[in-house]
Order: structure tokens, then C-alpha cells, then sequence
């Protein structure tokens, strides 16, 4: 029998998620929470805090725990629930989704004139995947593998924001999301959280690059918690997992957040085993504030504390607000609830003044530290803001990201790259010069004229040493088949045809779950017809989730998964098909043969009936086998990589690592790089394991001909799981460790843990 190592880690030894209460009416005030600020050791800035609060009145303190839409003060009328009245009394904590030093300006200086202790009003916005200048989807840019990279993205966006006197973002999103019909896939790093751990520290070091200053943004954690498990891939839908699952897929990017100094989380629209977050103790306090010494803020979702009542768990708005903030919301988004009810509350012993003034500490801790007191104009400079919107820096690494983000499907025949001797292209589809969409959902303040459209950029890379011929086919989602005949005219004279599919950028995002992922439309049947004349078709694919492709592969003779890739896209894609890149995207979400495989990640645990055996009693279905078209961790090259000489000791040192080695040797025709994977199989635990689980990764440059050795650390420390009582633990035993290019194609060696030495904790 295997010895077990108990460790207090992401969620404590004792805790139970069910034990979290839905309760808010009546009895004794809530116990403040304590405020992480420091303020034990009388900083300037509590002294400060302190005396500013000791002048607040109950409606001002609730105030700063108000974040609303401020349009209406910049237009004037006062209409819905923002209004002049509300900065006069100081209710305005922070205002969201107004941009531009001008408009900014303007709001601030009203607030100062008009508010009567004048505290400055945090900005906010969502900053996703760029600001003016858009860089690749978050799904597309963690194809990438590329770490480096995504803080970069993070950091020029944050740069371009700030310049535009944005202080805060609405980012990262670092749901773990294994159901493509989930619209908001798009916005993560895809299904595995190894690597969604490395991502969401990248983008929350990214965007805080320079914190404090105004060049940076304040970052935030999003959403807390498992919202990308919702059932039927619906947003918005109860999720129902077992604790363990919680602990050990969905929660440790939110830890990797807390680890890399992230200042604010959202709470997600979700219930969690019937509790809905945004009103969860044990979640947003107990876990949040109490095991991971979370002591930044936490904002709900878009009118989150209302939706509490929708979810029956309170009679009323009044109860919704003091169960949010009792729960640990610290600030209220957009429904006004706080303002409207909060004072009540207190008066009738529901919320404490003392579980306010802690929230509010926290939020004006932030205002400090960002020197908003000192000067509440610091982030609004005019000449900053011209300098740093679109330039040639954004659009540099707008491009390099593009570029890497990008996942080559098929290349049958290695038709790509494109041949010397191509005189005459047919470019079609729906996508193929179009500016609007290519930018993904979310898209901040980017604009359509900026965008390098795939037609575009194909102009600008061939010139006139190639005649392209653009027909639009046709739509994205109607059922109109006029276009065929002029796209099949075009595809007869031309030598290759480039077909540009996908979804418009708002099928996917918030609210656009879809319950059949092929092509949308009439897009499949003009993929087929193209394929009837007998020219060589290549399907540029841009789309926001993995789509099924099952009837798109066998009619393409070369598939270039795209994504939405933002301002630099068609330059991008024209380098990639002209040779002038080679290809290094690696897919970080598995693509199902068919919408019955989901939820399809390649992480699923074993099953006491294996196999794909026909006629027998597996783990199947009786009319597709289990395979996923495209698995995670799989891209191809324009080179070929042979992977030889692995090497991994037989045993873990006594310190807990094991580092392994491979040959990696570029035996193609061109430079490339690749992403050599590391994974893990635990060969027998007391609980039910993956069959695999990524654990370590290197993205390496391989000239051509060259050989390159690659090592790779494991730390033991990563070999555990968690058990259903909210305990990490790490047998000892005998472990598969598995190598290659992707999550299928792996050479294995077993190598055995000892001891777990006596100092581990998880992280």
C-alpha cells in the first residue's frame, strides 16, 4: 500500500466548498474581515487611510464600493442610475468602460469640483487583447507556447491603455474551458491548467509590468471561480463538480494570479455546487482572503450582486447587496445595489460598518498606491497618449504575435508554403478581406480601418507578381448561395484556391454559446464546391473556439487554424503562406471529430473500462471512436523535427527532481522552432488519475539540419492531486514520463519516487 503525504496548500486541509452559507437576512452583524493592508505597522499610507475615513459618512464609504458605467456624465442628462447627485455625495467609487484622456479628464475634474472630500475615481476598462492596437485572441496568443511573449502583449497593451488614462483592466481570464461550446473559451488559455497556471501569471505580470506607475494597469483575476465548467456549455449555467475537481483543475490559476501579485478578482456569474460566487464566504474570504492572503479587492461581474436575487438565494435586492458584500464582494459593478441598499442594511444589523470600512480600506489602498491622492490627473497626458497609440512598437509585436499564434492543421502534400510558380489565386470565403471581425470579440477600442485584412496582406507580400481574385461566396450564417457560381468561375482560373472561413467575431465571447460547431451558414457547402473543381484548397480557419472540422479536413488540402489574430492579421497570414514564416503553433484546446464527444480534453481520467474496442463494453461511443480530429499540444511545421536519444533517470533525486533529455534534430527544409512537452501519467494512486497531465514544456529554435538537447525539470512537488477533503497529496510510487511533440506522439520512461522529502509544500 502506497504511503500519502498530506499538505495544506490551494485549499487548506479542512474546508469544505458545500459549508459556504446562502443566507443574509437578519441576526447578528457579520465579523469584519481583516484587512491585509498592513495597516499594523502605521505606513503613511494607514495614517493617511485612517484619517480620510474618519471624515466619510456611512453613504460616502459605500460610495467607494460602487462601480458604474459614466457615459451619462459626460453627456449630461441624468438618466438610469448614474447621475451628477451620486459624485456631489461621493457615491462613485469607480467608473468603467470610458476611455480617452479628454473624456476621462473631464469626469474627474467634475468629481473633484463637485464631490465634498474629493476622492479620486478609479477608471477602469477591458482591456483583453489590446487596447487601440489588437493582438490575437487570448485562446490564439496561448497557442503560442510562448510565455515571454504573452507577457509582452500584456504589457504593450497596458502601456497603450494607460496612456489613454485607463488604470485598471478586466483581465486576465483564467477559466481552465474543456467544452468548446462555451462561447467564452475564447478568452483563456484553453483546457489545461498546468499551462493556464504559466499563462495567467504572464499576462497578470505583463499588464502590472510597471506597477504603480502610469504606464501600467492594475490586473484582475477572472472569474472566480470554475465559470468555465457551466453545464451544456451554456454561459451563465450552474456548475456541479466535486471538490476535488475544483481544487485541482479549476482553482490553481486563480492561485497563480494570487502568487504573481494580481490587485483585484471578479467573482463569476456562477453558482458553484448551488452557491452562487458571488455570494460565497467560503470562497471569496475563507479561500480568497484567509488561505491565500489575497489582500487586494474583489469587484462582482456586470451586475452580478442583482442577479443574486435571480438566483433565489435572497428575497430581495437589499438582501442581494448584503449577502455580496458580507461574502466578500468589495465592489458593486453597475446595478447600484450597494448605493441603494447597503445603508439599510446596517441600520438593520444585517452588515456591519466594520465589514464596509475593511472593504473600503482595500480600495482605497489601491487609489493610494496608484498616487491618485497626490495627483488624481496623473494618468491623463495628451501627448502620451498620441505617442503611444498604434505605433510601430504595438504594431511589431502585433505582428511577432500573430504570427506565432498561429497552428498549422494539414498540410497535405506540403502545398504550403505557397509555390514560386503560383500566378493566379482565388481568394473566397467570408473572411477573406474583411477587417471587423478578424479582430475577435472584445475588442476594445480597436478599429476595422487598422486591421490588415487576409487580402490585404497578400497584396502587400505578392505585389503584382500574382493576381488575386477576391469573391466572397458567401455569408457567414445565411442560407443564400448566390455567390457560388462567381467563387467557382474564380476557382477554375486560378492556380490554388485560398478559402478564408469562420465565425464572425461575436459567435463566440459573453452569451454566444453554440450548440453545432462546423462551419456556420452555407461556409461547408462552398468549401465543397471549391473542392469539385479539382484545384488544390487551402481553408484559412478564423474562429473564437475549436471547431468541428470533420467535414472541412477531407476537402482541404491544407488547413491554417488562425483564430482571431487582431490589427496585424493578414500581414501575419500572408508571411505564413508565402514561406516567409514557418509555422509554430501548438493547439492548447483538443478539436472533437463531433459535438457528442464534449466535453473532449485529452486529460480524462482512466476508466475501469478502456479502450475503443468494437463489440465490447468500453468507454466509447458505438459510432465514433474516442480520438479528437486534432488533439492538444498537436501543430505541424513546415520542417520535421525527429526526436532521439531520451534520456530520464530511473528515480527522482533526494531533493524531489528528475530532469530528463531528449534530442530534438531539425530534418526538414526550414528553420523552426518547436515545443517540446513533458508529460506525467501516475502509474497507481489511491484515486483515479489522468491518463496524462502536461507537466513541463520548452519552446525551442531549431536552425535546419541542427540537433538541439533539450532538458526539462520535473518537481516532484507536481506529481500530487487533491482529494474530495481539500487535501494535496503526493505518493510515492512509480510515475510514466512521457516526451514529444504533442499529447499523442510521446516516447515514455518510468521513474520511480522514493521519498517525498519532508519540505514540500505546493505552491
Amino acid at each position: 500500500m502506497k504511503r500519502t503525504y498530506l499538505f495544506k496548500g490551494i485549499l487548506g486541509a479542512t474546508l469544505l466548498l458545500g459549508t459556504a452559507t446562502a443566507s443574509a437576512g437578519g441576526g447578528s452583524p457579520v465579523a469584519p474581515q481583516p484587512f491585509t493592508g498592513d495597516t499594523d505597522k502605521k505606513t503613511p499610507e494607514d495614517g493617511f487611510i485612517a484619517n480620510l475615513m474618519s471624515k466619510m459618512t456611512l453613504k460616502e464609504k459605500i460610495g467607494q464600493l460602487s462601480q458604474y458605467v459614466g457615459r451619462e456624465l459626460l453627456t449630461g442628462p441624468e438618466s438610469g442610475l448614474l447621475s451628477d447627485s451620486l459624485l456631489e455625495n461621493g457615491m462613485i467609487g469607480s467608473i468603467l468602460n470610458i476611455e480617452g484622456v479628454e473624456n476621462l479628464r473631464k469626469i474627474q475634474e467634475k468629481n473633484m469640483r463637485k464631490s465634498r472630500l474629493k476622492i479620486p475615481i478609479l477608471f477602469a476598462f477591458d482591456v483583453i487583447h489590446g487596447f487601440k492596437t489588437i493582438y490575437p485572441t487570448p485562446l490564439a496568443e496561448s497557442c503560442s507556447w510562448d510565455l515571454d511573449l504573452m507577457f509582452r502583449t500584456a504589457k504593450a497593451a497596458a502601456i497603450e491603455a494607460s496612456a489613454s488614462g485607463i488604470q485598471w483592466t478586466f483581465a486576465p481570464m483564467v477559466d481552465i474551458a474543456r467544452d468548446p461550446r462555451w462561447g467564452r473559451v475564447v478568452e483563456g488559455a484553453g483546457e489545461d491548467t498546468y499551462l493556464g497556471c504559466k499563462i495567467a501569471e504572464a499576462r497578470v505580470k505583463g499588464f502590472q509590468w510597471n506597477l504603480w506607475q502610469p504606464d501600467a494597469l492594475i490586473a484582475c483575476a477572472k472569474h472566480f471561480a470554475a465559470y468555465g465548467a457551466p453545464q451544456a456549455g451554456r454561459d451563465y449555467a450552474p456548475v456541479d463538480m466535486s471538490n476535488a475537481t475544483l481544487a485541482e483543475v479549476y482553482l490553481p490559476p486563480f492561485k497563480a494570479c494570487a502568487d504573481a501579485g494580481v490587485k483585484t478578482f471578479m467573482a463569476s456569474f456562477n453558482d458553484i455546487n448551488g452557491i452562487p460566487a458571488t455570494g460565497n464566504k467560503w470562497l471569496l474570504t475563507d479561500l480568497l482572503r484567509n488561505q491565500w492572503g489575497f489582500g487586494g479587492f474583489v469587484v462582482s461581474d456586470w451586475n452580478g450582486v442583482v442577479q443574486l436575487k435571480t438566483q433565489a438565494v435572497v428575497e430581495d435586492e437589499k438582501g442581494a447587496a448584503a449577502l455580496a458584500l458580507n461574502a466578500g464582494i468589495d465592489m458593486d459593478m453597475t446595478d447600484g445595489l450597494y448605493n441603494a441598499h447597503l445603508a439599510k442594511a446596517v441600520e438593520e444589523g444585517s452588515v456591519s460598518v466594520s465589514t464596509i470600512d475593511a472593504a473600503v480600506k482595500r480600495i482605497l489602498s489601491i487609489k493610494y498606491k496608484l498616487g491618485l491622492f497626490d495627483n488624481p490627473y496623473r494618468f491623463f497626458d495628451e501627448g502620451r497618449e498620441k505617442k503611444e497609440a498604434k505605433n510601430a512598437q504595438q504594431m511589431a509585436i502585433a505582428k511577432e504575435a500573430a504570427l506565432k499564434s498561429a497552428v498549422l492543421l494539414k498540410n497535405e502534400n506540403k502545398i504550403l508554403p505557397l509555390s514560386r510558380s503560383i500566378r493566379n489565386i482565388a481568394l473566397v470565403g467570408p473572411l477573406a478581406d474583411n477587417q471587423a471581425e478578424v479582430m475577435g470579440s472584445w475588442k476594445a477600442r480597436g478599429q476595422a480601418e487598422d486591421v490588415v485584412s487576409v487580402y490585404q496582406g497578400l497584396k502587400n507580400k505578392l505585389g503584382d507578381k500574382v493576381k488575386i481574385t477576391h469573391v466572397r461566396g458567401c455569408d457567414f450564417s445565411d442560407t443564400s448561395r448566390k455567390g457560388f457560381a462567381e467563387a467557382v468561375k474564380a476557382a477554375e482560373r486560378s492556380d490554388i484556391v485560398i478559402a478564408v472561413m469562420g465565425e464572425k467575431a461575436l459567435m463566440s465571447g459573453e452569451s454566444r454559446s453554440r450548440a453545432y460547431l462546423g462551419l456556420p451558414g452555407v461556409q461547408q457547402e462552398l468549401l465543397d464546391t471549391l473542392k469539385s473543381t479539382g484545384k488544390p484548397v487551402v481553408t484559412i480557419l478564423m474562429n473564437g473556439r475549436p471547431l468541428v472540422l470533420s467535414k472541412a479536413a477531407p476537402v482541404s488540402d491544407a488547413i491554417l487554424e488562425t483564430w482571431f489574430l487582431g490589427t496585424q492579421a493578414g500581414n501575419a497570414i500572408a508571411d505564413i503562406l508565402a514561406g516567409d514564416y514557418n509555422p509554430s503553433g501548438k493547439l492548447t484546446t483538443s478539436f472533437p471529430q463531433a459535438e457528442g464527444q464534449i466535453p473532449n480534453h485529452y486529460n480524462y481520467k482512466r476508466s475501469g473500462r478502456p479502450g475503443n474496442m468494437e463489440r465490447a463494453s468500453t468507454v466509447r461511443h458505438i459510432d465514433l471512436r474516442n480520438e479528437n480530429l486534432y488533439p492538444f499540444g498537436y501543430g505541424l511545421s513546415y520542417t520535421e523535427y525527429k526526436y532521439d536519444n531520451y534520456t530520464c533517470p530511473d528515480t527522482f533525486n533526494d531533493d524531489g527532481k528528475l530532469t530528463v533529455s531528449v534530442d530534438v534534430t531539425n530534418v526538414g527544409g526550414f528553420d523552426g522552432e518547436e515545443v517540446v512537452q513533458l508529460y506525467v501519467s501516475d502509474i497507481v494512486a489511491t484515486m483515479v488519475r489522468p491518463e496524462k497531465e502536461l507537466k513541463g514544456f520548452k519552446k525551442v529554435s531549431i536552425p535546419r539540419g541542427k540537433t538541439v538537447r533539450v532538458e526539462i525539470e520535473l518537481d516532484a512537488r507536481e506529481l500530487g492531486f487533491w482529494t474530495n477533503s481539500m487535501e494535496y497529496k503526493v505518493e510515492p510510487g512509480d510515475f510514466s514520463i512521457m516526451i514529444g511533440p504533442n499529447s499523442q506522439e510521446l516516447q515514455s520512461h518510468t521513474a520511480a519516487l522514493r521519498k517525498v522529502p519532508d519540505d514540500f509544500r505546493k505552491k
